[in-house]
């Protein structure tokens, strides 16, 4: 990726944090942890990979995506309103009741939204049947599921991996944010999931690893995705949760928690907003 470009998706990145905080502070409840660790992971689907288009976003020829860990929507949210789908001014209506940014994904209310989700192993299940049906259809979309490594100690996450390498669904590419650490704390603590390569190898995966914060590594791995033409493949995306703001960083607190006004100034600073 030339410098130019990478210098413009980092800085699409960086709004799409602002936008996070800005509404998880103005609903004051959410998940601004998960959300930032996918900041990235986000801009590089949206404006980079993904056959999408804002102004047809019902478009059956699109690829799509699923954001298994729903409870991230803040994160989903604000790519898809600086990539078009709605005003960013409206990230703030985040969680209330008259809004269509409803606390978890809503397919039927929110432009962009291909599935609603937040039940963990959901999202990645219907993943995994959306890519079935597009190969029955011949169709050259691809299927892509973002899921959380404490969404991952779900049962119904082995069962859908299961699935997806006996149809040998290689339209099919799921992204799991392996930052370490759940509501409870850390996933190795809580219920050790891990070794994740072997794990999806062994089911029959290909396997791919990235550093989540680096254009580079990002796109290699969906590169290597792309030109995987037999099998379904995994992103083992290693990450910060609450990259960019320094207080949320590598802190299990900020799962779901709102920051107050002294702090939404500190994450603010941090993330150079004006």
């Amino acid at each position: 990726m030339d410098k130019q470009r990478k210098s413009e998706l980092m800085e699409i990145a960086r709004q799409i944090r602002i936008g996070t905080v800005k509404a998880v502070h103005a609903a004051k409840s959410g998940h601004p942890g998960g959300s930032l660790s996918i900041a990235d992971v986000l801009t590089y689907l949206y404006f980079e990979e993904m056959n999408i288009d804002p102004k047809n976003p019902t478009a059956q020829s699109r690829d799509r995506l699923v954001l298994s860990k729903g409870h991230c929507a803040p994160g989903l949210y604000s790519a898809l309103a600086h990539r078009g789908y709605f005003p960013v001014e409206d990230l703030v209506t985040l969680r209330k009741t008259t809004s269509y940014l409803q606390g978890h994904p809503d397919m039927k209310h929110t432009p962009g939204v291909d599935m609603s989700s937040g039940s963990l192993g959901q999202g990645v299940s219907v993943a995994c049947g959306m890519a079935l049906a597009s190969k029955l259809d011949n169709s050259p979309r691809r299927i892509y599921a973002i899921m959380g490594d404490g969404e991952s100690q779900e049962g119904e996450v082995w069962e859908a991996a299961m699935f997806a390498a006996h149809y040998k669904l290689s339209n099919l590419c799921w992204l799991l944010d392996f930052n370490g650490l759940q509501i409870d704390g850390k996933i190795t603590d809580v219920m050790n999931p891990t070794p994740y390569d072997k794990k999806f190898d062994a089911f029959g995966w290909n396997v791919v690893e990235c550093d989540a914060h680096d254009f580079d590594s990002i796109e290699a791995a969906y590169k290597a995705a792309r030109a995987c033409t037999d099998k379904p493949t995994v992103i083992i995306s290693h990450s910060t949760k609450g990259k960019g703001v320094s207080f949320m960083e590598n802190q299990a607190s900020w799962h779901g928690a709102a920051p107050n006004d002294e702090q939404f100034e500190i994450a603010m600073k941090d993330l150079g907003a004006n």
